[in-house]
């Protein structure tokens, strides 16, 4: 018998045992559509019937979710199944253990990032600004500040400038 048998990696980690990076992105994506709707992990567990710990499992990429639980996540965070693969970068998708051995030509990947869709409303960014903006006490001095943002918005975009000009 022997006992020195080779240790596999566990289903659905890389070779060094690390998570996914796919289920990593997918981790993330949970937890920016989470934190923009101003949901702590014990309430989207909650709305699950899960516990705050799995969910913080997924979020991280150490539990790997499955496709039922992951349309589950997509009506609750009221968001298509594609918003948790949005902005993945080429190198994390390839980075998965089941591509080593897949050919090239059988991957489908973007071929630009400028042709990801770039909804603003699924950046961290935005995320940011919006926390930033309702953490503004007086409230009179916030509708100046978002009349100011629309005002320039629409100034900049009616002269076709995206650039940082000033």
């Amino acid at each position: 018998m022997n006992l020195t048998k080779s240790k596999k990696a566990s289903r659905g980690r890389t070779p060094s045992g690390q998570p996914n990076p796919i289920d990593v992105h997918v981790g993330n994506r949970i937890r920016l559509r989470r934190t923009l709707l101003g949901y702590s992990q014990e309430k989207l567990a909650s709305l699950l019937g899960l516990t705050f710990q799995q969910v913080q499992k997924y979020e991280r990429g150490n539990n790997r979710v499955g496709a039922s639980r992951l349309w589950d996540i997509s009506k609750v965070l009221d968001v298509p199944i594609n918003f948790f693969y949005e902005d993945m970068d080429r190198e994390v998708a390839q980075q998965s253990p089941r591509v080593f051995s897949a050919p090239e030509s059988a991957l489908c990947f973007e071929e630009s990032h400028e042709e990801i869709d770039m909804d603003p409303m699924k950046r961290q960014e935005t995320l940011e600004l919006v926390k930033a903006y309702y953490r503004i006490p007086n409230r009179k001095a916030a509708k100046y500040l978002f009349d100011l943002i629309v005002t320039m918005s629409k100034t900049t975009s009616d002269r076709g400038q995206d650039s940082d000009e000033e």
